[in-house]
């Protein structure tokens, strides 16, 4: 492994000429494990113009053989995922499961890619006037580019990648900071798998990398996945300067949970979707909208749970790592003094819990919070790790009505025996991905990711088919050929006899 993680551009690894670097930490011990160049302008230029140069001859090559070479890199991803997974958990500090969990689910997208050759068909109409036929072309986009956060940084990054890649698309991926080292592992195994050169390349950096690609003529779309604040403004930058852009925001995602619903599946799916990968993904769920007469039973079902659980190296066989640094460990336990203070009650504290694993560690453990006024920054802002939110309810109505009052629109859940309350609350509820029974609805891959709301800006999804329209552009054809009359010009065409 690098002790440098350097760029990856026109298929050769590189420090670029930025002498500038950032740590990338072990959160489980909190020590620095390598370093990372943050590029420059000139850095993200070059990786823009390497993908610039492979665009013609790549976007030209055949669907059979870019095929291939998606086949190809699906069966060295497979074979070697445990890689990846150790890779992960060292940067992030998910435990291994959770490692494995993530690439299962972009495993799904690089075998969705292999199905290009249908998903990238066009339509066509014969006469649809006399001698008039209408058929449909999808083209490559040109170079994208991809901006990934730390949650996921194999994920997020395969959510978007083989879909623009497979569609004779060419990629600069910048992915986060904190944990790049996934992205440098994926652009070898690709280039292991035969993608020519510049085709995928990875550049690191910060704000002014990002801002870099946003404002490149070059550049023609961009895929982000963060915050909304983020969000929104690679959305307003990028679509100014006329990019087409899909950018996906943050979230607090819901759970309601009927008096009919089964306590212990909820209690289940509560820890587990709450606390899992340290609560840091933006379909964990962060608040449990319980109707009421159900709350303390759940709360002492999801107690119980909770006890059980182990906090340490993911390398341990623990439950739940480490936050991915020490100042967003810092800011998470903040909210948990701050309910305090605005009068809800710590069930459950996950502040100075006892850990499997190096004390320097950016640890927190797994806190229930009961009572969370609606006022309270609590309950507005995405807290982003693992802390869970109970808050009372009457009815299904009062409870539906504050899963639609929030800002964000990214994912629900609805926890019920009752099918008409289950049918009812998805055509109600003002959210673009819903669970029934289930607590994380991340739509498989031949569906598309995203939410509504403050939680998505553009109006492509990710993966899925809205990838498909939006790594390509539509062209129309309207074709009429005149048949040529007898004794007319001679066209060349070979005459027969029969």
């Amino acid at each position: 492994m690098y002790s440098t993680i350097p760029h990856w551009i026109n298929g050769s690894a590189t420090e670029g000429e930025s002498p500038n670097r950032g740590d990338v930490f072990n959160p489980a011990t909190g020590a620095v494990a390598r370093t990372v160049p943050l590029a420059s302008a000139d850095d993200v230029n070059a990786g823009v113009a390497a993908a610039k140069a492979a665009l013609g001859e790549w976007s030209d090559t055949s669907l059979a053989k870019r095929t291939s070479v998606m086949f190809a890199f699906r069966e060295l991803f497979n074979a070697r995922k445990d890689e990846l997974a150790a890779i992960i958990t060292a940067e992030h500090g998910k435990v291994l499961s959770d490692a494995a969990g993530e690439i299962a689910r972009g495993l799904e997208v690089i075998e969705y890619a292999c199905g290009i050759s249908t998903l990238s068909k066009g339509e066509y109409s014969e006469n649809v006037s006399t001698g008039v036929d209408v058929y449909s072309l999808q083209q490559p986009l040109g170079v994208t580019a991809i901006i990934s956060p730390f949650n996921f940084p194999a994920m997020v990054p395969l959510w978007f990648f083989p879909l623009a890649i497979a569609l004779g698309n060419t990629v600069v991926l910048k992915p986060s900071e904190k944990d790049p080292s996934s992205a440098i592992w994926m652009a070898e195994l690709f280039t292991e798998a035969g993608l020519p050169d510049g085709v995928f390349n990875v550049v690191h950096g910060d704000k002014l990398a990002v801002d870099t690609l946003l404002e490149h003529p070059d550049v023609a779309g961009v895929s982000f996945v963060g915050s909304t604040p983020i969000a929104k403004y690679i959305y307003e930058t990028a679509a100014h300067h006329g990019k087409r852009v899909q950018a996906l925001g943050g979230a607090k995602n819901h759970m309601l949970v009927l008096p009919d619903a089964d306590l212990d599946l909820v209690a289940d799916s509560a820890v587990n979707a709450g606390f899992g990968s340290a609560g840091e993904r933006c379909m964990a769920i962060s608040v449990i909208v319980a109707v009421e007469p159900v709350a303390d039973d759940l709360i002492a079902k999801i107690g119980e749970r909770m006890s059980g659980l182990t906090v340490g190296d993911g390398t341990r066989s623990c439950d739940m790592g480490p936050l991915i640094t020490q100042q967003h460990r810092d800011k998470v336990a903040s909210y948990i003094e701050l309910a305090e203070t605005d009068g809800a009650t710590v069930v459950v504290d996950g502040r100075g819990i006892e850990i499997d694993g190096d004390a320097n560690g950016f640890w927190l453990g797994p806190t229930l919070i009961d009572g969370v006024s609606t006022d309270s920054d609590v309950y507005k802002h995405e807290i982003f790790g693992p802390v869970l939110a109970v808050i009372r309810v009457a009815s299904y109505d009062e409870g539906l009505d504050l899963i639609n009052a929030s800002q964000y629109g990214n994912g629900t859940a609805i926890f019920t025996s009752d099918g008409g309350a289950a049918r009812r609350f998805q055509r109600e509820v003002q959210v673009g991905m819903v669970g029934i029974n289930v607590p994380i609805p991340v739509p498989v891959s031949y569906f598309s990711f995203g939410g509504w709301k403050d939680s998505m800006f553009g109006d492509a999804k990710a993966y899925g088919p809205d990838a498909i329209r939006f790594f390509t552009r539509q062209k129309a054809v309207t074709s009429r050929w005149l048949e040529p009359s007898h004794g007319g010009i001679n066209l060349g065409f070979p005459q027969t006899n029969g």
